[in-house]
């Protein structure tokens, strides 16, 4: 799976792509919701550019994914760790694990994908459900040293 740079609009974009497609597709409830929380600005992405980043994580996917018990491709633990070792600034974690919640969420169904996603940041980053800020704050990046 590619690369990107720590802690650039690719990097938590792609985490969200991942959460997106952790239940196996495109849900028009997810995309809502990404449009209505103004997630890929926030994410400081224009809409061409997060297209490229979902393009280029569904061609990794056919790279490096396995395939679940009903067939269905599905990222191992290991590939989620790397996309989240991407995001390293507490501020982006804390705001991307929001993000995160509500788009899992958004459905009202919850599936072990997305399960695994939430549940593997929040463990990665050191983060509690009680502690995640508001959503609708913008992200903010700590500045590069």
């Amino acid at each position: 799976m590619r690369s990107y740079d720590t802690d650039t609009p690719e990097a938590p974009a792609r985490i969200v792509v991942a959460a997106v497609l952790a239940d196996s597709g495109l849900d028009k409830a997810e995309l809502q919701l990404l449009e209505r929380n103004s997630v890929i600005p926030r994410l400081g992405m224009s809409p061409e550019e997060f297209d490229r980043v979902v393009h280029e994580f569904c061609d990794d996917m056919q790279i490096v994914s396995l395939r679940d018990h009903s067939g269905q491709l599905a990222l191992d633990r290991e590939t989620i760790d790397q996309l989240l070792s991407d995001v390293h600034s507490p501020n982006l974690q804390m705001s991307l694990l929001g993000i995160l919640l509500d788009v899992v969420s958004a459905d009202d169904r919850l599936s072990p994908g997305e399960l695994t996603v939430v549940s593997q940041a929040m463990t990665r980053w050191g983060l509690e459900l009680h502690a995640v800020s508001s959503h609708s704050k913008p992200i903010s990046r700590s500045p590069k040293t």
